[in-house]
């Protein structure tokens, strides 16, 4: 049988594994699950035959190493700064990798050595990076096979709560890392290109800039800038793009009182506040407001952000129970940053009966024949449950997918590789249409820029 080592056996690769174990039989694979916590790793085997679990700790040597040269393909579903000692295994021992991780430079620099071994190392394969690769490439291929010049490029993804469990005025809760949620767009501007202007958003102003966006069936969203949109010009072949904007998106709203926190420095990752341990929840939102002789914390914190007492923002704080003085942090030598995101896991944490969603959307806007177009796509998923949520979906699926076509010899372009290619991209979107990742394309009138 053919032999795929998974590293990794958290909550992104529930259908990964089950799509693997599902095409066992038919695609003759045997499945090993390696993970820090055997027990977890021997769950979502579900006592498969073609499938075995082990306890795995990527840094021993020995053992990776073992398993690795074993295998016939290494999915690694680890932290993505884990991925470099997996990767060069790999390379050593002639073994296909796959992972949903953004390329690093570290594994930029193993391309001519998997090129000389004839391995495919394909990364940014998951959701965001992966299908956002893939659905837009589709399109713009499309639209350059037809003679058309693309000159608007705007993407946007979010991970968000599904409808029927959408049940608090944030319309948002916890579906992927809440530390990544905290920490989102910290560590330098935002910056991309529009109607051929460089534009840099700080930090401080992020939220505070946004668009919206309106997904038919499922109302209306808005979308706040990523870090850098400007690396996906060369990936994509947009340098002569007007505009090229990647973001975020957020039901509607939740920007602007988010940025209640970072405005209060909430959201500081950077040192430790004293004696968090035995903080109540009050007492840490009174950390960041001045002192007054008379003035509750209630008022100071209006007063400081000019928020109205009949303002929903206002009501979105009180919801949250960040002005409970009974609540204690219980965390030792915690950051701004970790006490928040501990009083955000106590109301944004989804629930057994919760599901998740994921929403990306595609503005693409072309000249072809002189004439100006524009093509929305989108895509909409809703998660079955707790186990297989739409993230788990959408960022396993296409690994997944992406492992069995490697091996089965239909991608075999060699080296570090995107899947931006339509030997990739082709079967593999037409195939999570059967799981419920499918795009609806739109032509619309063109609304973009007067120098498209």
């Amino acid at each position: 049988m053919r032999k795929i080592l998974i590293i990794g056996a958290g909550r992104s690769a529930s259908s990964l594994i089950k799509y693997l174990l599902d095409k066992s039989e038919a695609e003759n694979l045997f499945v090993t699950i390696g993970d820090l916590s055997e027990e977890l790793a021997r769950k979502k085997t579900n006592n498969h035959k073609n499938s075995r679990a082990i306890a795995f700790d990527v840094f021993n040597e020995e053992d990776r190493k073992r398993e690795i040269q074993n295998a016939d393909l290494v999915i690694s579903m680890l932290p993505a700064h884990m991925h470099i000692e997996v990767a060069k295994d790999c390379v050593a021992f002639k073994k296909h990798m796959v992972t949903a991780s953004y390329i690093s430079d570290e594994m930029q620099a193993l391309d001519e050595e998997a090129k000389a071994n004839n391995i495919v190392l394909m990364n940014e394969i998951g959701l965001d990076p992966g299908i956002d690769h893939m659905s837009a490439m589709k399109i713009m291929d499309e639209i350059r096979e037809q003679g058309g010049k693309i000159k608007l490029f705007e993407s946007f993804c979010g991970g968000l709560v599904a409808p029927e469990s959408d049940d608090n005025l944030w319309n948002y809760k916890f579906t992927w890392n809440p530390r990544n949620v905290v920490l989102a767009g910290q560590g330098g501007a935002a910056k991309f290109i529009q109607e051929g202007t460089y534009k840099y958003i700080p930090y401080h102003k992020l939220f505070r800039r946004t668009e919206f966006l309106d997904v038919e069936g499922f109302g209306r969203f808005e979308a706040y800038a990523n870090r850098d949109s400007l690396k996906y010009r060369e990936v994509y072949g947009l340098e002569d793009a007007k505009t090229c904007y990647r973001g975020t998106i957020r039901r509607v709203g939740y920007s602007k009182a988010w940025d209640v926190f970072v405005q209060l420095g909430m959201t500081d990752d950077t040192y430790i506040i004293d004696d968090s341990e035995h903080m109540s929840y009050r007492q840490f939102v009174n950390l960041f407001l001045p002192y007054h002789p008379t003035d509750s914390v209630d008022i100071k914190l209006r007063l400081q952000l000019k928020i109205d007492q009949d303002d929903i923002i206002w009501d979105k704080i009180v919801e949250l129970d960040i002005l409970n003085n009974e609540k204690i942090v219980g965390l030792k030598n915690a950051t701004p940053a970790q006490i928040l995101e501990k009083i955000l896991s106590d109301k944004w944490t989804l629930q057994p009966e919760d599901k998740d969603m994921i929403v990306m959307y595609h503005k693409i806007g072309y000249k072809i024949n002189g004439e100006k177009k524009q093509i929305d796509s989108t895509m909409v998923c809703i998660g079955d449950d707790q186990t297989y949520t739409a993230m788990a979906k959408t960022v396993g699926l296409p690994v997944a997918i992406a492992a069995v076509k490697i091996l089965n010899g239909d991608i075999t372009s060699p080296g570090v590789q995107l899947p931006t290619s339509k030997e990739v991209y082709q079967p593999i979107l037409k195939e999570l249409e059967e799981y419920g990742v499918i795009f609806n394309e739109y032509d619309v009138p063109y609304l973009g820029y007067k120098n498209l």
